[in-house]
């Protein structure tokens, strides 16, 4: 048990530092007993009307707070940046180090003892955790769930998922204007993130394997009762947490990693998890690399069926059973089921009931979807440091196959162009210039949309290698998260129209036919890209960015800092 709380070191002064701390909050309501020394919890929140996820999440934090009340706790609402996929541009992903920062200081600057972090778009879970782990208090998250099903015309609509076959589908005048429409106004139904095994969803689903959020939180749809419940039964449990001092380190842990790759293995998760996962590593000061993310997910059997790799959404996969039902499928395919939970249980305990209740959604070991769903790390002398590539999501004809190179030099040169280049149905699509420092902000544009003609031709799938990254809900052969980048002299920014690109998934191999001599003189002639004018976060974001590889945070952001109670201010 914890002897004394860092909310004491503002409440408990006798002098004016402690008079002026309790005299501004009591115009809130507060009675003389809030101050007595109970534990204060933050809540913080991502709710905003920019961010249509977390938009729910005032709802949410209404149930946290009763629960922080019922335990004797004295909880503490407060907002950081929000992070909306949606409407966001160039990217969220520029900003997520921004939002950990937002966390990590005011947690530190502010009289917290524990926090519950109020997740649901992609980027606020990582964000939110990366700040939270450099601070280590007692932390649990709660995060806002999926939406409904989308239907229309009687079939399922996919958040996302199903947003790229109609783009095609509309390129080529397959699907209406009017038939757009009226499926843009039946996707969205609901409160909440999307329903596809999205980043959002497997950002949840992460949380949940790692034991820092309650049993069943990252399947639960938005709107269920059920979800409001388990906010309630979080804000009581963090408070025990705080009296426990059982801090995020010691849930969040490498085994609780390594936990966390098999599982992002086991239900398709978005190729997106592996940026987030070496971020929060560095930020723990775990040692932990790309290597083990390839060697953890090798033979880990695909058992959730779910779009973008299947066929159902997160409102089935929650009636089917949900994350516990998948953890106690893995069984001794887990590496760590003794590992600690925000319960006070280990993952094997909290799940030792789980059941499944439909095979359709999700499926037995003995009869996966896939033998090998993990994400693969290639390598090779076009990605010296790394590449990954989702195979779960990707056509099985193409993951051996060697085509020749077209090569676009940025978004705004695809788009000119992509229509128009010479191509034919093996050829390989590289896209330069979209990685952390290239963009900036490395964004969800490696998944571009094939050339019309093979569309027409009736492609419907290519190679397309990138050092940028794609959305969760997205499918596709997509080579990602090429390392070193282009913009910073990678070999990516070495490769000509024509040259010949060989991909070989099941070797972990992606090369460049080419000459050493050539690209030697290749990258004596080449030269960085002109730095666009820039200011504030962007330029901070770009001086001090690291490589993929390491999961795209700043280096002056790796490890942590604790939690020690600042001087006063008077």
């Amino acid at each position: 048990m914890v002897d004394s709380l860092r909310s004491h070191g503002w409440f408990r002064d006798e002098g004016v530092l402690g008079f002026t701390h309790r005299s501004w909050l009591r115009n809130q309501g507060h009675p003389d007993h809030a101050f007595d020394g109970r534990p204060v919890i933050g809540i913080c929140q991502t709710a905003s009307d920019l961010t249509p996820c977390n938009a729910h999440l005032r709802g949410l934090a209404e149930h946290v707070r009763r629960g922080v009340y019922e335990a004797g706790g004295l909880p503490m609402e407060f907002p950081v940046t929000s992070l909306g996929e949606v409407l966001m541009r160039p990217t969220t992903m520029l900003f997520r180090n921004l939002v950990s920062m937002d966390v990590e200081e005011t947690l530190r600057a502010n009289p917290l003892d524990g926090v519950v972090l109020l997740t649901g778009c992609d980027k606020t879970t990582p964000a939110l955790l990366m700040g939270a782990a450099s601070v280590d208090l007692p932390t649990l998250v709660v995060n806002g769930g999926p939406m409904l099903n989308g239907r229309f015309r009687g079939r399922q609509l996919g958040s996302g998922t199903d947003v790229w076959r109609f783009a095609d589908a509309r390129r080529t005048g397959a699907m209406s204007a009017a038939d757009m429409s009226a499926a843009e106004a039946c996707m969205s139904r609901s409160a909440g993130h999307c329903n596809t095994m999205g980043t959002a969803s497997t950002m949840a689903c992460w949380v949940e394997s790692m034991g820092l959020s309650l049993p069943g939180m990252g399947a639960l749809p938005a709107v269920d009762s059920r979800r409001a419940a388990l906010a309630h039964v979080s804000g009581s449990r963090i408070v025990e947490l705080v009296r426990e001092d059982v801090r995020l380190s010691a849930i969040a842990t490498r085994q609780a990693l390594e936990n966390a790759v098999v599982v992002n293995a086991a239900i398709g998760g978005s190729s997106n998890f592996a940026v987030h996962l070496l971020a929060l590593a560095g930020r723990l000061g775990v040692p932990f690399g790309l290597d083990d993310v390839d060697r953890l997910g090798r033979d880990v059997p695909l058992l959730v069926d779910l779009m973008p790799a299947g066929r159902h959404l997160m409102e089935d996969f929650c009636y089917a059973g949900g994350l516990p039902a998948v953890l106690r499928e893995l069984g001794d395919r887990l590496p760590h089921p003794h590992a600690p939970t925000v319960t006070g249980g280990t993952l094997a305990e909290n799940t030792a009931d789980a059941e499944v209740f439909d095979r359709e959604v999700i499926r037995s070991v003995a009869d996966p979807l896939r033998s090998d769903a993990g994400l693969a790390v290639l390598r090779g002398n076009l990605a010296p440091d790394g590449a990954v590539i989702k195979p779960a999501a990707a056509s099985p004809r193409l993951l051996r196959h060697a085509g020749r190179a077209v090569v676009f030099h940025g978004v705004e040169d695809l788009h000119a162009r992509i229509d128009t280049v010479d191509c034919d149905a093996d050829s390989v699509f590289v896209l330069t210039g979209v990685g952390p420092r290239g963009f900036p902000g490395m964004p969800e544009v490696g998944n571009f949309g094939l050339p019309k003609r093979l569309l027409d031709a009736g492609v419907d799938d290519a190679v397309r290698i990138s050092d940028g990254r794609m959305s969760g809900t997205a499918f596709g052969t997509v080579v990602l998260h090429v390392a070193p980048e282009s913009a910073v002299g990678g070999p990516l920014a070495l490769v000509r129209d024509g040259d010949l690109v060989e991909l070989d998934v099941p070797a972990r191999s992606l090369h460049l036919a080419v000459p050493e001599e050539e690209l030697a003189r290749r990258r004596a002639e080449w030269t960085p890209p002109p730095r666009a004018a820039e200011r504030g976060w962007v330029r901070l974001y770009v001086d001090h960015v690291g490589q993929a590889d390491t999961g795209v945070d700043l280096d002056f952001l790796v490890g942590g800092s604790g939690a020690p109670v600042p001087p006063g201010n008077h």
